[in-house]
């Protein structure tokens, strides 16, 4: 399309009612989005909101009026200071955003030739909508963005934005995807633990409702009294990223600390964590949901360029955040680049399983298994957060154990941070 096409064309036009007058493609952009957004399939409507977002975050960026994208004329003016390679990612932005429109669809091969293949390797585009979609049925994500714990907006990150990244690692991860590391995972990081727990207690009540079959306790969620205002300012318990377990020398962050550290920083996507796990079946990149935790002499090996084989329960915290410790750096070890799981990285982990694959997460052959979270530590009690769904009670628990605490139904699952 041209950037500067007359809007009054009627190939841009939203259908409604003859009353109503029509809404031009430039006014879509900031109009109140909800009518725009429900005469879509309910399929697109995430990509709607994620598009629109981008665009608006685009001219923020740029310092670009924000009333200037419903002006032809003005955005005209605005974009002719632009550089060529800006000019022609807001001219692309703009057609994707059109085509949606028009064609109540997005648009087919949208990736650069130099993205077909990150595409390819992650099946990025339905993986993507799929967890915008869970989000905000959910309640997490609202306009295409989160409030953060100190009361900032993070939009979140955007198709392009991850393809770019995984593109922009593609040999250092190649290891990693070669291992089977190739399910999507977006976590709102920037959130509240105070916030998330109350959405996540919904999820499963609202869950059992649609799936009665599904055996859950009336109280399907409990998390210890230590967990609540953990993450907040005033008295942040909870580290995330520890190097040791120990009360003083964990040197970890704290979750403002790091949402400060992410600001204009191009190596963070602001607020979230973007996660690659292996799924159900390692081989199979389509295959749904999240591979088991392996017990003790039932794990497996995945990869040909480096072997790697699966992390077994039966070991402690400790043990475990010695191995990403002692792998982090090295790329011919198995586990180079993967890290454990904070608690809002399992509730998004549980909650997409579970839509998934109707399956509870950690669970099987009636026995529970307590997920290790290491990437997480309360710094005053010299505890690791750990979480399991009780087969006898039916419900999750969110606890916490010593870093030598022992148990062959306890283990850790890693992902690789993108």
């Amino acid at each position: 399309m041209s950037l500067f096409r007359s809007t009054s064309d009627p190939s841009f036009r939203e259908r409604r009612d003859e009353s109503t007058p029509p809404i031009t493609l430039h006014e879509a952009i900031l109009a109140s989005s909800s009518s725009i957004r429900d005469s879509l399939p309910e399929q697109h409507r995430a990509h709607f909101e994620t598009l629109r977002q981008e665009i608006i975050d685009f001219a923020k960026a740029h310092e670009i009026p924000k009333d200037a994208l419903a002006k032809p004329d003005a955005l005209r003016e605005a974009a002719s200071k632009l550089s060529t390679p800006d000019l022609k990612q807001l001219a692309d932005l703009l057609e994707r955003f059109e085509y949606l429109l028009v064609h109540h669809e997005p648009k087919k091969e949208e990736f650069p030739e130099h993205l077909q293949e990150t595409e390819r390797l992650y099946h990025l585009t339905e993986q993507y909508t799929s967890q915008v979609t869970l989000l905000e049925q959910v309640g997490i994500l609202k306009e295409g963005a989160i409030i953060g714990i100190d009361g900032n907006t993070y939009p979140i990150p955007t198709l392009e934005q991850i393809a770019k990244r995984l593109y922009e690692r593609k040999e250092e991860l190649s290891t990693k995807h070669d291992q089977g590391f190739t399910k999507l995972l977006l976590v709102p990081f920037g959130m509240s633990l105070d916030s998330l727990f109350p959405i996540f207690e919904q999820f499963l009540l609202t869950y059992k409702q649609t799936h009665p079959k599904y055996k859950q306790n009336t109280v399907p969620f409990s998390a210890l009294a230590q967990y609540t205002g953990s993450d907040a300012e005033i008295t942040p318990y909870l580290v995330y990223n520890p190097r040791s377990f120990h009360q003083t020398k964990h040197q970890g962050q704290t979750k403002r600390q790091i949402l400060r550290e992410q600001q204009g920083n191009p190596d963070f996507f602001p607020g979230w964590t973007v996660h690659l796990f292996q799924p159900s079946d390692p081989t199979d990149t389509n295959s749904k949901g999240f591979v088991s935790l392996r017990r003790k002499g039932e794990g497996r090996m995945y990869g040909d360029i480096v072997r790697r084989f699966d992390i077994e329960t039966g070991k402690t915290s400790e043990e475990c955040l010695q191995i990403f410790e002692a792998n982090g750096q090295n790329p011919d070890t198995s586990y180079h680049q993967e890290s454990g799981l904070t608690p809002e990285d399992w509730i998004m982990t549980f909650m997409t399983h579970l839509i998934e694959t109707g399956e509870t997460l950690d669970y099987s052959d009636g026995k529970n298994m307590k997920t290790l979270l290491v990437r997480a530590f309360f710094r005053w009690s010299a505890h690791v957060p750990s979480v399991y769904w009780s087969h006898v009670h039916q419900d999750i628990s969110f606890n916490t154990c010593g870093p030598r605490f022992y148990d062959d139904n306890t283990g850790i699952r890693s992902s690789v941070v993108v």
